[in-house]
C-alpha cells in the first residue's frame, strides 16, 4: 500500500516547509517535471477538443465574490479579504467569477456557442489544519478548470462531452474511477435558495448520465452552494473515498453576472454555463498518481524516462553522449556513472525509470546498448537511435507498454 504523503518525499516530488505553512507544498524538480506533463497534457487534450485558454489573476475585489455568492455561502472557507486603499481584495476561492466576467467583456451571437474558456490557475482556500495531508487537501490550488458559456438546448452535450474526455484522460494516465456520484444540495442556507433553479439543472445532469450510460449514486448534502454537480470519485489505497474531477451546468452564475447573448431573433438570451474539470486540481491528480502507479509513472510522465549506466568509466563519455542524443530528441535522460556505486547498485536506484540503458565493451564498439525496462523485460542489445525512437513514440503516444512488437 503506497502513501503518496511518504513515497512523494521519498521521491523527492515534493516537500513541505513550516515556514511556508500547512497546507502549501512546494514542487521539487522531479515533481515539477511530472506537474509541467500533466498541465500539458491537459492543454493540448482541450486544445484538440475546442477549448480557448486565458489566465486570470488570483486576487479580485470582495464585490466580485459578493455578486457570485460566494462571499454570503462560502466565506467561511475563503481567506480573509485584505484591504488596498479604500478597497478590499480577495485571494480567489474559484475561478468561476473571474471567466463569467470575460465572457462578459465581449458582446456574443449565438452563433459563437458554445464558448470553451479554460484555465490552469491558482486559487486559494482557507481550510482546516485537521483536514490538511499532502497534496491531497492544500490552502494553495493549482486547478484545472473550464467553463463552457452555451445555449440550453447545447447544455447536455457539452457536459456528456466534458465526461468522455475525463474519461479520456483517465485511461491516458492508468486512473480508475471508483463511481458517479449526482451531488446534491442538502438542509440549511449554504446553498442557493431557488428551487426551480435546482431541479432544472438535476434534471439536465440525470440525462447527461443517462445518455453517457453511466451508473450513479445520488447524494444529498455535496452539491456546490449554487447547483448540483456529476463528480467523478477516486479511492486510495487505504479505500479513502474522494473527488477527483466535476461537470456541473449551472443557471445561477449566468443570471447573478447578467450575462446574455444576441439570438437568432436579434434579442438578448440568457446562456447557460457548464463548470468541467478534467482532473481536478494538479495537486489532487498527482497525489493520486503516486499512490495509483506507486512512483512508477506511465513512461510520458516519468521524470526520467531514460537512465544510462556505463560499466566502467572507459564508456562513460559514450554514455554521455547517448543522454546528449536523447535530450536532443526531448526525452528526459540521465547518466548514473560508476561514480555513483556498482552497476547492481545502479540498476536498483533507477527500479522507477521506464528504460534502462547499459553500455558496456562490446556495447560501446557497436553504438547499442543493452536495454533493461522497469518491468524486468531485457529486450537485449539494441541500436541507440532505435531505442531513443521507441521511447520517443512510446512518450509521444501516451502508451501504456513499454516495449510493444514492432
Amino acid at each position: 500500500m503506497y502513501d503518496h504523503r511518504r513515497l512523494g518525499r521519498e521521491l523527492e516530488l515534493f516537500d513541505t516547509d513550516p515556514l511556508m505553512g500547512a497546507g502549501l507544498p512546494y514542487w521539487l524538480p522531479d515533481g515539477a517535471i511530472v506537474r509541467h506533463a500533466l498541465e500539458e497534457y491537459v492543454r493540448e487534450v482541450e486544445r484538440a477538443a475546442g477549448y480557448r485558454h486565458v489566465y486570470s489573476p488570483v486576487l479580485g475585489k470582495r464585490e466580485l465574490y459578493e455578486i457570485s455568492g460566494h462571499w454570503s455561502h462560502y466565506s467561511e472557507d475563503m481567506f480573509p479579504p485584505m484591504a488596498l486603499g479604500s478597497e478590499e481584495v480577495v485571494l480567489r476561492p474559484s475561478l468561476c467569477p473571474h471567466h463569467a466576467l470575460i465572457y462578459r467583456s465581449r458582446s456574443h451571437s449565438y452563433r459563437e456557442l458554445p464558448l470553451r474558456i479554460a484555465e490552469l490557475g491558482g486559487m486559494y482556500r482557507s481550510e482546516l489544519s485537521g483536514v490538511l495531508g499532502g497534496l491531497t487537501r492544500v490552502r494553495s490550488i493549482q486547478l484545472n478548470d473550464a467553463h463552457i458559456f452555451c445555449t440550453l438546448e447545447q447544455a447536455v452535450d457539452e457536459a456528456r462531452s466534458a465526461l468522455e474526455l475525463i474519461g479520456r484522460a483517465y485511461a491516458d494516465l492508468g486512473i480508475r474511477a471508483a463511481r458517479y456520484r449526482l451531488s446534491l444540495p442538502g438542509e440549511g442556507g449554504k446553498y442557493v435558495a431557488d428551487p426551480e433553479l435546482w431541479e432544472r439543472a438535476t434534471g439536465l445532469l440525470k440525462q447527461v448520465l443517462a445518455e453517457a450510460g453511466l451508473a450513479y449514486d445520488a447524494v444529498e448534502g455535496e452539491a456546490a452552494f449554487y447547483g448540483p454537480k456529476i463528480d467523478v470519485q477516486i479511492t486510495d489505497p487505504a479505500g479513502r473515498e474522494a473527488t477527483l474531477s466535476t461537470v456541473q451546468i449551472d443557471f445561477h452564475q449566468p443570471e447573478r453576472f447578467d450575462l446574455h447573448y444576441i439570438g437568432a431573433d436579434g434579442a438578448k438570451h440568457r446562456p447557460v454555463m457548464v463548470h468541467r474539470s478534467i482532473i481536478g486540481s494538479v495537486e489532487r491528480a498527482v497525489a493520486h498518481l503516486i499512490e495509483e502507479h506507486g512512483g512508477a509513472f506511465p513512461a510520458w510522465l516519468a521524470p526520467v524516462q531514460l537512465v544510462v549506466l556505463p560499466v566502467s568509466d572507459a564508456q562513460e563519455e559514450q554514455a554521455h553522449e547517448v543522454v546528449r542524443r536523447a535530450l536532443a530528441r526531448g526525452l528526459r535522460a540521465e547518466c548514473a556513472g560508476p561514480g555513483q556505486g556498482s552497476l547492481g547498485a545502479r540498476i536498483r536506484a533507477a527500479r522507477l525509470v521506464p528504460y534502462q540503458a547499459v553500455i558496456g565493451e562490446r556495447e560501446a564498439d557497436g553504438d547499442l546498448v543493452a536495454v533493461r525496462l522497469r518491468d524486468g523485460r531485457r529486450p537485449g542489445a539494441q541500436p541507440v537511435e532505435g531505442l531513443l525512437e521507441r521511447i520517443a513514440v512510446c512518450a509521444d503516444t501516451r502508451a501504456a507498454e513499454l516495449w510493444s512488437a514492432a
